[in-house]
């Protein structure tokens, strides 16, 4: 049994906050941040379900404009035009969905890091989309912190899943 997953069940034990101040308040501040996250995403998520992104050209309209702004020899544009925008309906599935994934699963403790990985995956889709500005460091940050650490046992359905399934990478 993993370190981390041997000492998920002394967390919320008081003799373990008391001799581990500073770390239990690392690990307050990283699910603080790590619920942010998740609200983020799934605020993302139902915006683009309520504005119809997954039955409609309202993806490929935003690429087409995107293209407008960029040089024509940029990555980015050439990624839109040979990826995005002949996918733009697979595109938007992924994005919607991906977003509202890792969102429950940042939430609630589910398959954390899974979950960080996929947001991951949808932030350099942004990137590579030419939606790169300094404003992504942050979320890049996040989710590096998010694969790093193992926040699903501290709190969340990850804790008795990987208690049960010991040998599972899944709620690690």
């Amino acid at each position: 049994m993993s370190r981390a997953i041997q000492e998920f069940r002394q967390v919320w034990k008081r003799g373990w906050i008391k001799a581990h101040p500073v770390r239990f308040a690392g690990m307050q501040l990283h699910l603080l941040f790590r619920t942010l996250f998740a609200i983020f995403w799934l605020a993302a998520g139902i915006n683009k379900i309520v504005k119809d992104w997954l039955t409609s050209d309202i993806l490929k309209e935003i690429f087409l404009e995107r293209l407008t702004e960029m040089p024509p020899d940029a990555f980015a544009s050439l990624f839109l035009q040979w990826f995005a925008l002949p996918l733009y309906g697979l595109v938007a599935w992924v994005i919607t969905w991906g977003e509202i994934y890792s969102a429950l699963g940042l939430l609630l403790g589910f398959t954390t890091r899974i979950a960080a990985a996929v947001s991951l995956f949808i932030l350099c889709g942004f990137a590579a989309g030419g939606y790169y500005d300094a404003s992504l460091i942050p979320f890049f940050i996040l989710t590096a912190v998010f694969l790093w650490w193992p926040s699903g046992l501290w709190l969340g359905i990850d804790r008795p899943l990987a208690k049960r399934y010991p040998a599972s990478r899944w709620f690690r």
